[in-house]
Protein backbone atom coordinates (compact mmCIF):
# COMPACT_ATOMS: atom_id res chain seq x y z
CA UNK A 1 0.00 0.00 0.00
CA UNK A 2 1.50 3.30 -1.06
CA UNK A 3 0.87 5.07 2.21
CA UNK A 4 3.03 2.53 4.01
CA UNK A 5 6.08 3.42 1.88
CA UNK A 6 8.92 4.28 4.21
CA UNK A 7 10.27 7.80 3.68
CA UNK A 8 13.57 8.52 5.37
CA UNK A 9 13.05 11.23 7.90
CA UNK A 10 15.17 14.33 7.87
CA UNK A 11 16.62 16.12 10.81
CA UNK A 12 14.30 18.70 12.31
CA UNK A 13 17.14 20.85 13.61
CA UNK A 14 16.82 24.41 12.30
CA UNK A 15 18.91 27.50 12.68
CA UNK A 16 17.22 30.32 14.57
CA UNK A 17 16.71 32.46 11.49
CA UNK A 18 14.77 29.77 9.63
CA UNK A 19 12.81 28.92 12.76
CA UNK A 20 11.78 32.53 13.23
CA UNK A 21 10.62 32.93 9.64
CA UNK A 22 8.51 29.78 9.90
CA UNK A 23 7.04 30.83 13.22
CA UNK A 24 5.66 33.98 11.64
CA UNK A 25 4.11 32.04 8.73
CA UNK A 26 2.67 29.25 10.86
CA UNK A 27 1.04 31.65 13.29
CA UNK A 28 -0.83 33.41 10.48
CA UNK A 29 -3.73 31.13 11.34
CA UNK A 30 -4.79 29.60 14.64
CA UNK A 31 -5.14 25.83 14.86
CA UNK A 32 -7.39 24.03 17.32
CA UNK A 33 -8.09 20.33 17.71
CA UNK A 34 -11.80 19.52 17.60
CA UNK A 35 -11.37 15.82 18.30
CA UNK A 36 -8.57 13.37 19.08
CA UNK A 37 -9.16 9.77 18.04
CA UNK A 38 -8.70 6.64 20.12
CA UNK A 39 -9.70 8.43 23.31
CA UNK A 40 -12.18 5.60 23.94
CA UNK A 41 -11.23 2.10 25.03
CA UNK A 42 -9.91 -0.04 22.14
CA UNK A 43 -10.33 2.94 19.78
CA UNK A 44 -14.04 2.28 19.37
CA UNK A 45 -14.33 5.95 18.32
CA UNK A 46 -12.04 5.34 15.34
CA UNK A 47 -8.35 5.60 14.60
CA UNK A 48 -6.03 6.89 11.90
CA UNK A 49 -8.29 8.96 9.60
CA UNK A 50 -6.81 9.16 6.10
CA UNK A 51 -9.67 11.04 4.43
CA UNK A 52 -11.07 14.53 4.39
CA UNK A 53 -14.38 15.83 5.71
CA UNK A 54 -17.75 17.05 4.46
CA UNK A 55 -20.33 19.36 6.06
CA UNK A 56 -24.08 19.15 6.44
CA UNK A 57 -26.29 22.24 6.48
CA UNK A 58 -26.09 22.48 10.28
CA UNK A 59 -22.31 22.60 10.32
CA UNK A 60 -21.75 19.02 11.43
CA UNK A 61 -18.72 17.26 9.99
CA UNK A 62 -18.69 13.72 8.59
CA UNK A 63 -15.73 11.52 7.79
CA UNK A 64 -14.16 8.09 7.97
CA UNK A 65 -11.49 6.56 10.19
CA UNK A 66 -9.29 3.93 8.55
CA UNK A 67 -9.03 1.79 11.68
CA UNK A 68 -10.71 1.48 15.07
CA UNK A 69 -14.44 1.14 15.56
CA UNK A 70 -16.40 -1.57 17.33
CA UNK A 71 -16.69 -4.13 14.52
CA UNK A 72 -15.94 -7.82 14.94
CA UNK A 73 -12.23 -7.29 14.22
CA UNK A 74 -12.20 -4.07 16.21
CA UNK A 75 -9.87 -2.27 13.82
CA UNK A 76 -11.69 -2.11 10.50
CA UNK A 77 -12.64 1.56 10.60
CA UNK A 78 -15.72 3.69 11.13
CA UNK A 79 -17.94 6.45 9.78
CA UNK A 80 -18.20 9.31 12.25
CA UNK A 81 -20.11 12.54 12.83
CA UNK A 82 -18.63 15.52 14.66
CA UNK A 83 -20.70 18.44 15.91
CA UNK A 84 -19.38 22.02 15.68
CA UNK A 85 -18.55 21.75 19.40
CA UNK A 86 -16.50 18.58 18.92
CA UNK A 87 -18.86 15.87 20.10
CA UNK A 88 -18.17 12.69 18.13
CA UNK A 89 -20.67 9.96 17.25
CA UNK A 90 -19.75 6.75 15.43
CA UNK A 91 -22.45 6.20 12.81
CA UNK A 92 -21.15 2.84 11.61
CA UNK A 93 -18.31 0.47 12.46
CA UNK A 94 -17.01 -1.64 9.59
CA UNK A 95 -16.58 -5.39 9.76
CA UNK A 96 -19.76 -5.64 11.82
CA UNK A 97 -20.77 -8.66 9.70
CA UNK A 98 -19.09 -12.07 9.60
CA UNK A 99 -16.26 -12.16 7.12
CA UNK A 100 -16.35 -8.35 6.86
CA UNK A 101 -18.82 -8.61 3.99
CA UNK A 102 -19.86 -5.05 4.86
CA UNK A 103 -16.34 -3.77 4.08
CA UNK A 104 -13.28 -2.78 6.06
CA UNK A 105 -10.72 0.02 6.17
CA UNK A 106 -12.08 3.09 4.37
CA UNK A 107 -9.29 5.18 2.86
CA UNK A 108 -11.48 7.78 1.15
CA UNK A 109 -14.00 10.25 2.49
CA UNK A 110 -17.73 10.56 1.93
CA UNK A 111 -20.18 12.18 -0.45
CA UNK A 112 -23.76 13.08 0.44
CA UNK A 113 -26.97 13.24 -1.58
CA UNK A 114 -29.75 15.80 -1.14
CA UNK A 115 -31.46 13.60 1.45
CA UNK A 116 -28.43 13.45 3.71
CA UNK A 117 -27.50 9.88 2.81
CA UNK A 118 -23.77 9.16 2.88
CA UNK A 119 -21.79 7.18 0.30
CA UNK A 120 -18.24 5.90 0.36
CA UNK A 121 -15.80 3.07 -0.31
CA UNK A 122 -13.66 0.66 1.67
CA UNK A 123 -10.29 -0.66 0.57
CA UNK A 124 -10.98 -4.21 1.70
CA UNK A 125 -13.92 -6.35 2.75
CA UNK A 126 -16.89 -7.54 0.81
CA UNK A 127 -15.63 -10.31 -1.43
CA UNK A 128 -12.20 -9.15 -0.17
CA UNK A 129 -11.58 -6.46 -2.78
CA UNK A 130 -13.55 -3.60 -1.23
CA UNK A 131 -17.06 -2.22 -1.42
CA UNK A 132 -19.17 0.82 -2.27
CA UNK A 133 -21.61 1.55 0.56
CA UNK A 134 -24.58 3.71 1.45
CA UNK A 135 -25.41 4.91 4.95
CA UNK A 136 -28.81 6.56 5.15
CA UNK A 137 -29.64 9.52 7.34
CA UNK A 138 -31.61 7.03 9.49
CA UNK A 139 -28.55 4.85 10.03
CA UNK A 140 -29.34 2.01 7.61
CA UNK A 141 -26.18 0.59 6.08
CA UNK A 142 -26.18 -1.10 2.65
CA UNK A 143 -23.41 -2.50 0.47
CA UNK A 144 -24.22 -1.20 -3.02
CA UNK A 145 -21.43 -3.12 -4.71
CA UNK A 146 -18.75 -5.60 -3.69
CA UNK A 147 -15.76 -5.82 -6.02
CA UNK A 148 -14.66 -9.23 -7.30
CA UNK A 149 -11.46 -8.43 -9.19
CA UNK A 150 -12.44 -8.35 -12.85
CA UNK A 151 -14.59 -5.29 -12.12
CA UNK A 152 -11.93 -3.67 -9.96
CA UNK A 153 -10.03 -4.17 -6.70
CA UNK A 154 -9.29 -1.91 -3.75
CA UNK A 155 -11.07 1.43 -4.17
CA UNK A 156 -8.85 4.06 -2.57
CA UNK A 157 -10.53 7.15 -3.92
CA UNK A 158 -13.87 8.71 -3.13
CA UNK A 159 -17.00 8.95 -5.24
CA UNK A 160 -18.69 11.62 -7.33
CA UNK A 161 -22.34 11.98 -8.40
CA UNK A 162 -23.71 12.92 -11.78
CA UNK A 163 -27.05 14.73 -12.17
CA UNK A 164 -28.94 11.43 -12.52
CA UNK A 165 -27.66 10.05 -9.23
CA UNK A 166 -25.09 7.68 -10.71
CA UNK A 167 -21.86 7.26 -8.77
CA UNK A 168 -18.39 7.19 -10.34
CA UNK A 169 -15.11 6.11 -8.85
CA UNK A 170 -11.83 4.27 -9.33
CA UNK A 171 -10.09 1.18 -8.02
CA UNK A 172 -6.33 1.09 -7.79
CA UNK A 173 -6.08 -2.55 -8.90
CA UNK A 174 -8.14 -5.10 -10.81
CA UNK A 175 -9.87 -4.85 -14.13
CA UNK A 176 -8.88 -6.49 -17.39
CA UNK A 177 -5.17 -5.72 -17.01
CA UNK A 178 -4.90 -5.63 -13.23
CA UNK A 179 -3.93 -1.94 -13.04
CA UNK A 180 -7.20 -0.40 -11.95
CA UNK A 181 -10.50 0.79 -13.41
CA UNK A 182 -12.95 3.66 -13.64
CA UNK A 183 -16.44 2.42 -12.73
CA UNK A 184 -20.02 3.67 -12.82
CA UNK A 185 -22.65 2.58 -10.31
CA UNK A 186 -26.34 3.24 -10.87
CA UNK A 187 -28.64 4.20 -7.96
CA UNK A 188 -29.83 0.56 -7.97
CA UNK A 189 -26.29 -0.76 -7.59
CA UNK A 190 -25.53 -1.95 -11.13
CA UNK A 191 -21.82 -1.55 -11.80
CA UNK A 192 -20.22 -0.90 -15.20
CA UNK A 193 -16.49 -0.74 -15.84
CA UNK A 194 -16.01 2.32 -18.04
CA UNK A 195 -12.28 1.83 -18.49
CA UNK A 196 -9.54 -0.63 -17.50
CA UNK A 197 -6.08 0.92 -17.30
CA UNK A 198 -2.91 -0.40 -18.91
CA UNK A 199 -4.77 -1.21 -22.14
CA UNK A 200 -1.88 0.29 -24.12
CA UNK A 201 1.71 -0.89 -24.39
CA UNK A 202 3.79 -0.06 -21.32
CA UNK A 203 0.63 1.35 -19.71
CA UNK A 204 0.94 4.57 -21.71
CA UNK A 205 -2.73 5.21 -20.87
CA UNK A 206 -1.98 5.20 -17.14
CA UNK A 207 -1.98 2.68 -14.30
CA UNK A 208 -2.92 2.57 -10.62
CA UNK A 209 -5.51 5.33 -10.08
CA UNK A 210 -5.43 6.02 -6.35
CA UNK A 211 -7.56 9.15 -6.50
CA UNK A 212 -11.20 9.88 -7.19
CA UNK A 213 -12.66 11.78 -10.13
CA UNK A 214 -14.16 15.13 -11.08
CA UNK A 215 -16.93 15.72 -13.62
CA UNK A 216 -17.40 18.54 -16.10
CA UNK A 217 -20.78 19.83 -17.29
CA UNK A 218 -20.74 17.49 -20.30
CA UNK A 219 -20.29 14.40 -18.17
CA UNK A 220 -16.60 13.88 -18.92
CA UNK A 221 -14.53 12.46 -16.07
CA UNK A 222 -11.05 13.63 -15.13
CA UNK A 223 -8.52 11.99 -12.85
CA UNK A 224 -4.94 10.89 -12.26
CA UNK A 225 -3.01 7.66 -12.19
CA UNK A 226 -0.03 7.15 -9.93
CA UNK A 227 1.91 5.27 -12.59
CA UNK A 228 1.85 4.64 -16.33
CA UNK A 229 2.14 7.25 -19.02
CA UNK A 230 4.53 7.98 -21.85
CA UNK A 231 7.52 8.83 -19.67
CA UNK A 232 9.64 6.53 -17.57
CA UNK A 233 12.50 7.54 -15.35
CA UNK A 234 14.89 5.93 -12.91
CA UNK A 235 13.83 8.73 -10.58
CA UNK A 236 10.39 7.10 -10.35
CA UNK A 237 11.71 3.61 -9.71
CA UNK A 238 11.26 2.23 -6.23
CA UNK A 239 7.73 3.57 -5.88
CA UNK A 240 5.97 0.68 -7.63
CA UNK A 241 6.65 1.51 -11.30
CA UNK A 242 9.14 3.29 -13.56
CA UNK A 243 6.43 5.29 -15.34
CA UNK A 244 5.53 8.47 -13.52
CA UNK A 245 1.76 8.88 -13.93
CA UNK A 246 -0.78 10.80 -15.99
CA UNK A 247 -3.75 13.14 -15.95
CA UNK A 248 -6.56 11.61 -18.00
CA UNK A 249 -9.97 12.46 -19.42
CA UNK A 250 -12.71 9.86 -19.90
CA UNK A 251 -15.79 10.51 -22.03
CA UNK A 252 -19.24 9.33 -20.86
CA UNK A 253 -18.88 6.43 -23.31
CA UNK A 254 -15.52 5.37 -21.89
CA UNK A 255 -13.04 6.84 -24.40
CA UNK A 256 -9.84 7.73 -22.57
CA UNK A 257 -7.46 10.55 -23.48
CA UNK A 258 -4.18 11.21 -21.69
CA UNK A 259 -4.00 14.96 -21.13
CA UNK A 260 -0.52 14.92 -19.60
CA UNK A 261 2.21 12.39 -18.83
CA UNK A 262 4.44 13.40 -15.92
CA UNK A 263 8.22 13.41 -15.89
CA UNK A 264 8.27 14.91 -19.38
CA UNK A 265 11.09 17.20 -18.23
CA UNK A 266 14.62 16.25 -17.20
CA UNK A 267 14.75 15.25 -13.56
CA UNK A 268 10.94 15.19 -13.37
CA UNK A 269 10.86 18.89 -12.58
CA UNK A 270 7.25 18.87 -13.84
CA UNK A 271 6.22 16.39 -11.14
CA UNK A 272 5.94 12.63 -10.77
CA UNK A 273 3.43 10.18 -9.32
CA UNK A 274 0.16 12.08 -8.79
CA UNK A 275 -1.50 10.44 -5.83
CA UNK A 276 -4.44 12.83 -5.39
CA UNK A 277 -7.32 14.00 -7.54
CA UNK A 278 -8.03 17.25 -9.36
CA UNK A 279 -10.03 20.44 -8.99
CA UNK A 280 -11.45 22.78 -11.67
CA UNK A 281 -11.44 26.55 -11.78
CA UNK A 282 -14.20 28.53 -13.53
CA UNK A 283 -12.21 28.64 -16.79
CA UNK A 284 -11.85 24.87 -16.97
CA UNK A 285 -8.22 24.66 -15.88
CA UNK A 286 -7.28 21.70 -13.71
CA UNK A 287 -5.13 21.86 -10.58
CA UNK A 288 -3.52 19.09 -8.60
CA UNK A 289 -0.46 17.79 -6.80
CA UNK A 290 2.14 15.13 -7.42
CA UNK A 291 3.53 13.18 -4.52
CA UNK A 292 7.07 13.27 -5.93
CA UNK A 293 8.95 15.21 -8.60
CA UNK A 294 10.05 18.82 -8.76
CA UNK A 295 13.70 17.88 -8.36
CA UNK A 296 14.23 19.43 -4.91
CA UNK A 297 15.97 16.41 -3.46
CA UNK A 298 16.38 17.23 0.22
CA UNK A 299 13.62 14.80 1.21
CA UNK A 300 15.61 11.79 -0.07
CA UNK A 301 12.84 10.18 -2.09
CA UNK A 302 15.06 8.57 -4.70
CA UNK A 303 16.08 11.55 -6.77
CA UNK A 304 12.90 12.99 -8.26
CA UNK A 305 12.03 15.52 -5.58
CA UNK A 306 9.38 16.16 -2.98
CA UNK A 307 6.26 16.96 -4.99
CA UNK A 308 4.65 19.88 -6.81
CA UNK A 309 1.45 21.87 -7.19
CA UNK A 310 0.55 22.04 -10.88
CA UNK A 311 -1.92 23.70 -13.23
CA UNK A 312 -3.11 22.04 -16.44
CA UNK A 313 -4.86 24.08 -19.11
CA UNK A 314 -7.74 22.70 -21.15
CA UNK A 315 -5.28 22.22 -24.00
CA UNK A 316 -2.99 20.10 -21.82
CA UNK A 317 -0.26 22.66 -21.08
CA UNK A 318 1.21 22.04 -17.64
CA UNK A 319 2.59 24.75 -15.39
CA UNK A 320 4.29 23.99 -12.08
CA UNK A 321 3.06 26.55 -9.56
CA UNK A 322 5.23 25.36 -6.67
CA UNK A 323 7.96 22.80 -6.01
CA UNK A 324 8.11 21.61 -2.40
CA UNK A 325 11.23 21.37 -0.28
CA UNK A 326 12.53 24.58 -1.85
CA UNK A 327 13.52 25.78 1.62
CA UNK A 328 16.11 24.40 4.02
CA UNK A 329 14.96 21.31 5.90
CA UNK A 330 11.74 21.33 3.84
CA UNK A 331 10.08 23.79 6.20
CA UNK A 332 7.78 24.62 3.27
CA UNK A 333 6.50 21.03 3.24
CA UNK A 334 7.18 17.82 1.32
CA UNK A 335 5.15 14.97 -0.18
CA UNK A 336 1.71 16.44 -0.96
CA UNK A 337 -0.47 13.34 -1.00
CA UNK A 338 -3.87 15.04 -0.97
CA UNK A 339 -5.91 17.09 -3.38
CA UNK A 340 -6.49 20.82 -3.35
CA UNK A 341 -9.37 23.15 -2.60
CA UNK A 342 -9.79 26.39 -4.52
CA UNK A 343 -10.45 29.60 -2.60
CA UNK A 344 -12.69 32.40 -3.82
CA UNK A 345 -9.70 34.52 -4.86
CA UNK A 346 -7.99 31.73 -6.79
CA UNK A 347 -5.65 30.63 -4.02
CA UNK A 348 -5.10 26.88 -3.65
CA UNK A 349 -5.09 25.18 -0.24
CA UNK A 350 -3.77 21.76 0.69
CA UNK A 351 -1.54 19.67 2.93
CA UNK A 352 1.76 17.81 2.79
CA UNK A 353 2.43 14.58 4.63
CA UNK A 354 5.87 15.62 5.84
CA UNK A 355 7.95 18.77 6.09
CA UNK A 356 7.40 21.80 8.24
CA UNK A 357 9.08 22.57 11.52
CA UNK A 358 9.95 21.76 14.14
CA UNK A 359 8.59 18.23 13.82
CA UNK A 360 8.73 17.33 10.08
CA UNK A 361 5.15 16.09 10.42
CA UNK A 362 3.40 17.95 7.65
CA UNK A 363 1.82 21.31 6.95
CA UNK A 364 -1.27 23.12 5.72
CA UNK A 365 -0.33 25.46 2.88
CA UNK A 366 -1.69 28.11 0.53
CA UNK A 367 -0.37 28.70 -2.98
CA UNK A 368 -1.37 31.85 -4.84
CA UNK A 369 -2.22 31.86 -8.58
CA UNK A 370 1.26 33.31 -9.12
CA UNK A 371 2.92 30.43 -7.26
CA UNK A 372 3.73 32.06 -3.92
CA UNK A 373 3.47 29.54 -1.07
CA UNK A 374 2.48 30.33 2.51
CA UNK A 375 2.68 27.82 5.35
CA UNK A 376 -0.54 28.23 7.33
CA UNK A 377 0.29 25.64 9.97
CA UNK A 378 3.13 23.22 10.70
CA UNK A 379 2.01 20.19 12.68
CA UNK A 380 3.66 18.82 15.79
CA UNK A 381 4.15 22.26 17.33
CA UNK A 382 2.81 20.96 20.63
CA UNK A 383 4.49 18.40 22.87
CA UNK A 384 3.91 14.84 21.63
CA UNK A 385 2.20 16.29 18.52
CA UNK A 386 -1.12 16.75 20.30
CA UNK A 387 -2.04 19.25 17.58
CA UNK A 388 -1.85 16.47 14.97
CA UNK A 389 0.75 14.94 12.67
CA UNK A 390 1.01 13.69 9.09
CA UNK A 391 -2.13 14.86 7.29
CA UNK A 392 -2.98 12.45 4.47
CA UNK A 393 -6.13 14.29 3.40
CA UNK A 394 -6.97 17.73 2.09
CA UNK A 395 -8.93 20.50 3.76
CA UNK A 396 -12.43 21.92 3.46
CA UNK A 397 -13.83 25.43 4.06
CA UNK A 398 -16.81 26.43 6.14
CA UNK A 399 -18.88 29.52 5.30
CA UNK A 400 -16.75 31.72 7.56
CA UNK A 401 -13.48 30.81 5.88
CA UNK A 402 -12.23 28.37 8.50
CA UNK A 403 -10.38 25.30 7.26
CA UNK A 404 -11.01 21.79 8.59
CA UNK A 405 -9.15 18.55 8.07
CA UNK A 406 -7.75 15.38 9.61
CA UNK A 407 -4.33 14.01 10.45
CA UNK A 408 -3.51 10.33 10.56
CA UNK A 409 -1.19 10.75 13.52
CA UNK A 410 -0.87 13.04 16.50
CA UNK A 411 -3.23 13.59 19.37
CA UNK A 412 -2.83 12.13 22.89
CA UNK A 413 -2.96 8.54 21.58
CA UNK A 414 -1.14 9.41 18.33
CA UNK A 415 -4.09 8.01 16.35
CA UNK A 416 -5.07 11.20 14.57
CA UNK A 417 -7.19 14.31 15.05
CA UNK A 418 -9.79 16.51 13.43
CA UNK A 419 -8.48 20.07 13.35
CA UNK A 420 -9.78 23.55 12.63
CA UNK A 421 -7.67 26.37 11.24
CA UNK A 422 -9.09 29.86 11.78
CA UNK A 423 -7.98 32.96 9.81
Amino acid sequence: MLRKISVRKRSAMLVLLVFGVLLGAACAQTESVLYSFCTQYDCTDGSGPMAGLIFDQKGNLYGTAYAGGSGIHGAAGAVFKLTPKGKETVLYSFCSQNGCTDGENPVAGLVSDQNGNLYGTTEYGGVDYGVVFELTANGKYTVLHSFVGSDGENPYGGLVFDQKGNLYGTTVNGGTYGKGVVFKLTPKGKETVLYSFCAQNDCADGALPYAGLVLDQKGNLYGTTYSGGANSSDACYGYYEYECGVVFKLSPKGKETVLYSFCAQNGCTDGAHPYAGLVFDQKGNLYGTTWLGGNNNACNTGGSGCGVVFKLSRKGTETVLYRFCAQDNCVDGSLPGAGLVLGTNGDLYGTTQLGGAPGDRGIVFKVSPEGKETVLHSFCWQDNCTDGAEPYSGVVFDQKGNLYGTTQGGGPAYRGVVFKLAP
